[in-house]
């Protein structure tokens, strides 16, 4: 038990070190031309050290929010409208992707096209119809990943509620809290580890191991190079499909991030009272104006 509370504060100090160790040598370990800081980043990307920082930087925007409430709702309402202004932009895709394969049809089953091109600039990308067809659960991939925390911040997930909407505003603020710290948080770190490591074994070769010591992947950094995987399911299919790995790993961020900005804003409305709920909250409201808009047509 002792050796554990050591381990743990002693992680949680030296996260402060670590946070300001890695500004000072960032020019050295994101310069990947040297592959040794290649095998470096990544090791530190799922990493122990890594998740002390992250630990260490919530701790302290929760302290400092504590002493200065405006700047712990600054930090909420950047949070959030970062979740929706990636969440609104990235929605985008679903029409993006009824316009694709509306086309693919028209060219496959009307033109007898086999192939499409692509060419803005003077640039020329063609691929095989299958492509084209196939990269459409791209569209889907971006869409369920780039806007689940969008779609958090404006309440939309689907909720079994039993006893939560007869609780009290405070019972309420604190079911937030709880929620945020077990159940999203770790739910999302998860996820990073897995998707992270999942994520650089489809980009590098040779491929790395999540059990391994910073000491076997400099060794093994020596030999490594890149190897972005480009197999499809069909000869001519989509070829892409790092990609998945790569929105994987942007999901388990921006969740987490959004669990942050979720615990924050319950933390303060239970501070502030019945009166503070929903404060700066930016959510959409698309049925008012389009009320707003039949009753000017009427």
């Amino acid at each position: 038990m002792l050796d554990g509370l050591i381990w743990f504060f002693t992680n949680l100090f030296m996260g402060f070190v670590n946070i300001f160790k890695a500004i000072y040598t960032a020019p050295t370990w994101l310069n990947w031309g040297d592959k040794t800081n290649l095998g470096t980043f990544i090791y530190y990307g799922g990493s122990v050290e890594f998740f002390f920082v992250v630990l260490d930087l919530f701790l302290l925007v929760l302290v400092i929010g504590l002493i200065y409430r405006n700047f712990l709702w600054g930090v909420v309402r950047v949070l959030e409208g970062f979740a929706n202004t990636t969440g609104r932009f990235f929605a985008w895709a679903g029409l993006a992707m009824v316009l694709q394969q509306i086309m693919i049809i028209f060219l496959q089953r009307i033109f007898r096209v086999s192939e499409i091109s692509f060419g803005p600039f003077g640039t020329v990308f063609t691929r095989d119809l299958s492509w084209w067809s196939e990269e459409l659960k791209l569209y889907n991939a971006m869409i369920v990943t780039l806007c689940c925390a969008y779609t958090f911040v404006q309440g939309g997930h689907v909720r079994v509620d039993l006893f939560y909407a007869g609780m009290r505003h405070g019972s309420k603020r604190v079911v937030d809290m709880l929620g945020s710290l077990f159940f999203i948080m770790p739910v999302a770190v998860i996820t990073w580890l897995f998707g992270w490591f999942f994520l650089w074994r489809h980009l590098v070769t040779p491929k790395i191991n999540t059990t391994e010591k910073l000491e076997i992947i400099a060794r093994k950094s020596k030999l490594m190079k890149w190897n972005v995987e480009t197999i499809g399911f069909s000869p001519n299919g989509f070829d892409a499909y790092f990609l998945f790995k790569v929105l994987l790993v942007a999901f388990a961020g921006m969740m987490f991030i959004q669990a942050c900005a979720f615990f924050y804003r319950s933390l303060l409305e239970y501070l502030e009272g019945p009166e503070s709920a929903g404060k700066y909250l930016d959510k959409d409201q698309l049925e008012d104006d389009l009320a707003e808009t039949v009753a000017e047509i009427h």
